[in-house]
């Protein structure tokens, strides 16, 4: 019976330690004080046949098993001393990930605030790129337009351009019958009446002169005919320049010849044909023998 309430009184010492322990910190020298202090308030000195009594009473039943207890109690008081060590590693560790995960809160508040105003950043490129469609749609549509009636405006100049450009004739001497012309005592201007071609009408039969209706190079061509024994002689003129002869003179029997040249006019000059003087011709109507022609080749730039 002793012994159990010796034990018992070792365990409540052991419960105030450890929780004085677990509260304060004691090491294993204190606690060790704090045990032998307990066992000697539970076992008082005392004197004569009693302390006698009581040692002999001791040493059978609390003195037996106080090494062993004390040994637990080391261990015990080791083994929470480590579990305290543990706890505050634990406490710092857990106060780390506790800094660590507001840090991280405050960097996915920060991440949040940037993709909203990157999302709102967007929705005004869209607004912007939306924005930028229209007004080229509506550009293009009037730059199609404007190319559209362009297009039609250039077409009709280049209608009448082309227009201008349709220059060409051809006659022949007379309109009705046969017979000579010349000789004569001077040089005269042939006037071919018989108008076979006159597009753009820049022939004139009545005088036997083209006037040159715009800038370009021209082709011009003659062609004689007659009979042996007098020359035939006729001469293409610029304003007031000979440029090409032709020429034939036979004995006898007919005489031919025709000639041509390119020529590069100014609006406003005349080209036409003279007869030499001594010279003389012949034709019939329906042959056409003697004609001149010309032709626009190209129009040039007026410079």
């Amino acid at each position: 019976m002793k012994a159990l309430v010796c034990i018992l009184l070792l365990l409540e010492t052991f419960v105030v330690v450890v929780q004085q322990q677990v509260d304060g910190g004691l090491n294993e020298n204190e606690i060790s004080q704090q045990i032998s202090s307990e066992d000697r308030r539970q076992n008082p000195p005392q004197t004569g046949t009693l302390r006698a009594e009581a040692s002999t009473d001791s040493q059978q039943h609390c003195n037996l098993g106080i090494p062993d207890i004390h040994a637990a109690l080391r261990e015990l008081t080791a083994t929470v001393t480590e579990q305290k060590g543990n706890i505050r590693e634990l406490t710092a560790t857990i106060t780390e990930q506790k800094g660590n995960i507001r840090e991280l809160t405050a960097t996915i508040t920060e991440q949040k605030e940037n993709i909203r105003e990157l999302t709102a950043t967007v929705t005004e490129q869209k607004e912007n790129i939306r924005a930028l469609e229209t007004q080229l749609r509506d550009e293009m549509n009037k730059k199609n337009e404007e190319i559209s009636n362009l297009t039609l405006s250039q077409v009709e100049e280049l209608r009448k351009e082309n227009k201008d450009r349709e220059i060409a004739f051809s006659a022949g001497l007379m309109q009705s019958g046969s017979g000579y012309i010349g000789p004569f005592t001077t040089d005269i201007t042939l006037t071919y009446r018989n108008v076979l071609t006159n597009i753009g009408n820049a022939y004139n039969p009545a005088t036997g002169v083209f006037t040159a209706p715009l800038k370009g190079a021209y082709m011009f061509r003659i062609s004689i005919f007659g009979h042996g024994g007098t020359p035939a002689t006729v001469s293409i003129f610029k304003n007031e320049e000979q440029v090409v002869v032709v020429h034939d003179v036979q004995a006898q029997d007919r005489v031919t010849s025709s000639n041509g040249v390119v020529l590069i006019l100014e609006v406003g000059d005349v080209v036409y044909v003279r007869l030499w003087s001594g010279t003389r011709i012949y034709d019939i109507n329906q042959e056409n023998l003697n004609s001149f022609s010309g032709f626009l080749l190209f129009p040039l730039r007026v410079q």
